[in-house]
């Protein structure tokens, strides 16, 4: 069959009015040579979604760059400040800034067009949720999702946390907002930022076992003060598989969403998840992360979408051209369509791969599963399951992945290893544990004794 009569057999199944935000300038960021996180995997998703015709069924938009007033509405002044003025060629002269704001460590290193990078990833997420709060059903920001970073510094290859920015946005109109994360890291940033409130409710899927990064994301997080009981926190073994993955996911997130009735959502759906990826331990296949999408999406309840994490790029672009077609109700066919950068995805050039490991040991038995299920089952019995006027409130390496790249290439560049700080390998989750809650202690007396521009007044 052609590629033209493949592609006319796209077929609509729905009607939601989808908004989708890129611009092309967000692709051409490097972190580094050999840095895991490479922002060209947005360019092999945009083509890809182009490719098979997606953007017929959406509303496109150019991503616009976030200003520095709307950063500081979670970040602190200084944080941003710095980060607009650092740059490769005179970061030897904020040597006493780095540690403070956790930039300049391999994690998180100074590279060209730092807060470009940042203010464009943000502006996508912020006008994504405007357009949620406007008149779509669904808004999808590919390059957003970053949800490390903290208010007062950067973290796990994020320095401008993107999603607390759109979460702000949905609060203005929305009583109720519900966080959902499936990437295989736990979504520490965004759930610290909402620790204590009740109006914004924070589930994260990740891999948990006292030493994976961050090392959060223990069933016994549950948010502090008016926050309690609604940060819920699903922890997950190595290898869990899309029948495994869609029991526990189903089953949580269909009680929560009962439960907390949200206004809105905002899923972040990290790649890395997927299983094969370069920094990732599960083994989901493309059509299981996406039957995550699926079944959010049939709630019908309005929907900020959210890439992450992804590290093995050609099967990023394979997952979120996937989930976009998810989101318009577009069947797609498996052969990849020609493309710039088609050379990316052999050598079988499909869109469902194998990429899953048929003999990987699943470590997440149904017993361990329904003890998780239990937990969370519990803990949301202690939550208003009402919207309620005494909420809390909360105011308003580049050459690699050329065009004329190929999967050999990038294939080779997957066979490096990742190797993070030693702090985060050596200090396990106890003592993460402690040093985030010191941060929170912190965190309170900064809140506390800011200036007349806090963001809580």
């Amino acid at each position: 069959m052609s590629s033209s009569s493949a592609l006319a057999n796209l077929t609509a199944t729905s009607k939601e009015r989808v908004a989708y935000y890129y611009n092309e300038t967000t692709a051409k960021f490097h972190y580094g040579e050999g840095h895991p996180m490479k922002p060209a995997r947005l360019a092999l998703t945009h083509d890809l979604i182009i490719g098979y015709g997606l953007h017929k069924h959406m509303e496109t938009y150019m991503q616009r760059r976030a200003t520095e007033d709307e950063m500081t509405e979670f970040h602190s002044e200084d944080y941003i400040e710095f980060l607009k003025r650092v740059t490769p060629d005179n970061v030897n002269t904020f040597q006493k800034f780095l540690a403070r704001f956790n930039v300049g460590v391999e994690d998180c290193p100074v590279f060209e067009g730092l807060f470009d990078f940042c203010r464009l990833s943000s502006g996508g997420s912020i006008e994504g949720a405007r357009k949620i709060c406007s008149n779509a059903d669904i808004a999808i920001n590919w390059a957003g999702g970053l949800h490390h970073a903290k208010k007062f510094e950067a973290s796990g290859f994020c320095y401008v946390n993107d999603i607390v920015l759109g979460i702000l946005q949905l609060l203005r109109i929305y009583a109720r907002v519900l966080y959902i994360d499936i990437d295989v890291h736990h979504g520490d940033g965004v759930q610290e930022a909402f620790y204590q409130s009740d109006r914004v409710m924070t589930v994260s899927f990740h891999r948990y076992d006292g030493n994976f990064f961050p090392g959060t994301g223990s069933l016994d997080e549950v948010g502090i003060k008016a926050g309690k009981n609604y940060a819920v926190n699903v922890p997950l073994q190595e290898h869990i598989d899309d029948e495994t993955y869609a029991y526990i996911f189903q089953s949580v997130m269909s009680n929560v969403i009962d439960v907390f009735r949200p206004g809105a959502i905002v899923l972040q759906c990290g790649a890395d998840s997927l299983a094969g990826d370069r920094l990732g331990s599960f083994n989901l296949s493309v059509k299981g992360h996406g039957a995550c999408v699926e079944f959010i999406k049939s709630f019908k309840i309005p929907t900020l979408v959210l890439g992450g994490g992804g590290y093995t790029i050609r099967n990023v672009a394979r997952a979120w051209t996937y989930e976009t077609a998810v989101c318009t109700g577009v069947e797609l066919p498996d052969p990849i369509p020609p493309s710039d950068y088609y050379m990316h995805f052999g050598p079988d050039f499909r869109l469902h791969t194998q990429i899953v490991e048929p003999d990987a040991p699943n470590a997440n038995t149904r017993y361990y599963l329904d003890q998780i299920r239990m937990h969370v089952a519990e803990q949301l019995r202690f939550v208003d399951c009402a919207p309620s006027v005494q909420m809390q409130e909360i105011p308003p390496d580049l050459l690699g992945f050329q065009t004329n790249g190929n999967w050999e290439v990038d294939d080779a560049e997957d066979s490096h290893p990742d190797v993070r700080p030693e702090g985060h390998a050596a200090v396990g989750a106890d003592g993460l544990r402690r040093r985030r809650e010191k941060e929170l202690a912190e965190y309170d007396m900064r809140e506390l004794y800011e200036d007349d521009k806090d963001q809580d007044d």
